[in-house]
């Protein structure tokens, strides 16, 4: 067993089921210190594995990383993301507005305001604040973890995303002031217009298509590193609040799933629309929603 990766993924379930770190330890009937070294990877009996999986109500096979995992809180998704990167050579997205590791320093500035901005008008506005502190701190360590890896990136984004993105900013339908929205579509303007600079550059290890048929709904990133590879799917994205959005997301590294996906990333990437047709036509939308 990969008890690193256990301790991983028991990390992230434990931000899956809301409870506290004390909580499951004193149920477990182990101290928290012993708690966080499993999730640093110390060795872990299979009785307590079975005993974290029923606490949890999770199969002891996720936390074995066998099968599909399931998370159904955006900050515990965020959370076992940033370790599935922490292994990636290469990061492949189909479908969505952005793709988090190229957004600039103004989407994590309108990130940040917007959540900020919810959490103080929340009925608890501690915990609230908290829980956005929490998310920005995992965006942060995602944006880190980016700058030391630096991974190829290949991304095929959609166009009915983008436009949606230009209109209604970053964190949509997220509840903030008029001044906060303001700025989040200002920011997501300015996105567009980068990105826009990003395709007529062509960085080293970075290529962008726009997918005129791809939508949100069917978005998924394709992690492949040296020993496997994980397909994710969520409708959660970095802008999604910690503990707002619905939905669940999945991810597995089963072969079949991979090889599924990486036929349809080919494809997407093969009819999208590249280089300085796509960056027109992104400056053309900004044009016409300006």
């Amino acid at each position: 067993m990969r008890f690193a990766d256990i301790g991983q993924q028991l990390r992230a379930y434990r931000l899956e089921s809301g409870l506290r770190a004390e909580e499951i330890a004193a149920r477990l009937g182990v101290s928290r210190a012993a708690l966080y070294r499993y999730e640093k990877g110390e060795v872990i009996k299979l009785d307590t594995i079975r005993r974290l999986a029923e606490m949890l109500k999770i199969s002891p096979l996720s936390l074995l990383g066998i099968g599909v995992e399931y998370f159904a809180r955006p900050i515990a998704f965020q959370e076992r993301l940033r370790q599935v990167e922490e292994q990636a050579d290469q990061l492949l997205l189909v479908g969505g507005a952005f793709c988090y590791q190229t957004t600039t320093d103004a989407f994590d500035g309108a990130v940040a305001e917007a959540w900020t901005d919810a959490a103080d008008s929340a009925p608890d506005r501690v915990a609230a604040r908290s829980s956005a502190d929490q998310g920005l701190g995992m965006l942060a360590a995602r944006k880190r973890l980016h700058a030391a890896r630096r991974p190829t990136i290949i991304a095929i984004l959609g166009e009915a995303a983008l436009r949606r993105f230009v209109t209604e900013g970053v964190c949509p339908g997220l509840p903030v002031s008029a001044r906060t929205r303001a700025r989040c579509i200002a920011a997501a303007r300015a996105e567009v217009e980068a990105l826009a600079g990003m395709i007529d550059s062509a960085p080293i290890g970075v290529q962008v298509g726009l997918g005129a048929s791809i939508d949100p709904s069917g978005s998924f990133m394709l992690l492949r590193g040296r020993e496997r590879a994980h397909v994710i799917g969520s409708p959660f994205t970095a802008d999604t609040p910690p503990n707002g959005g619905m939905g669940v997301g999945s991810i597995t590294a089963a072969d079949e799933a991979v090889a599924a996906h990486q036929r349809v990333a080919e494809a997407a990437w093969r009819d999208a629309m590249k280089g300085a047709a796509a960056a027109a036509r992104l400056r053309d939308m900004l044009k016409a929603t300006g």
